[in-house]
């Protein structure tokens, strides 16, 4: 099931795989080159997914973006995690099995090895992922497909202005 929120924008070239959720806010832009958002994708709230031109930007499956993060790299491995503000920069290929620290910046080009934890500013390499780490990620995009099905199921009421109707 693909869910897309109602105020969630995907233009030009974006091509979304099973199970891709995209909440409030997001926009994702293939306008300049293709944007590939694999199997059980989760961009969450207010986040930025673009890229350079000529250069697409794919997120491999179960790829989890942080709360206004912007990814506008060439490649994020799978189960890899970008924390809350986030970026990647243009060009970085980020390995599978990551985590990109909340507010971490990926400087333009840099390639990220597979199990890696990303910290600072800019970003560099602090230590290996751990098994605990890539499980959490695997848990919150679980936990976001539960939320998105809700949504769509219209458990989960939504309001598109100031109030709920009454």
């Amino acid at each position: 099931m693909l869910f897309l929120a109602p105020t969630a924008v995907l233009t030009a070239d974006v091509t979304c795989g099973p199970g891709v959720n995209v909440w409030y806010g997001a926009a994702i832009r293939g306008d300049v080159a293709p944007v590939v958002l694999g199997e059980n994708v989760n961009v969450q709230d207010c986040a930025v997914v673009h890229c350079d031109f000529g250069v697409p930007n794919v997120l491999e499956p179960g790829v989890v973006v942080g709360h206004a993060a912007v990814v506008h790299g060439a490649r994020v491995g799978a189960d890899t995690l970008v924390g809350i503000g986030a970026k990647l920069l243009s060009g970085s290929v980020i390995g599978p099995e990551c985590l990109i620290a909340a507010g971490a910046v990926v400087p333009p080009g840099m390639v990220v090895q597979p199990r890696s934890v990303v910290m600072g500013l800019p970003g560099r390499v602090v230590r290996p992922a751990t098994a605990a780490e890539i499980a959490n990620t695997r848990r919150i995009n679980e936990r976001y497909r539960e939320l998105a099905a809700r949504y769509a199921a219209g458990d989960i009421p939504v309001t598109i202005g100031r109030y709920a109707a009454q």
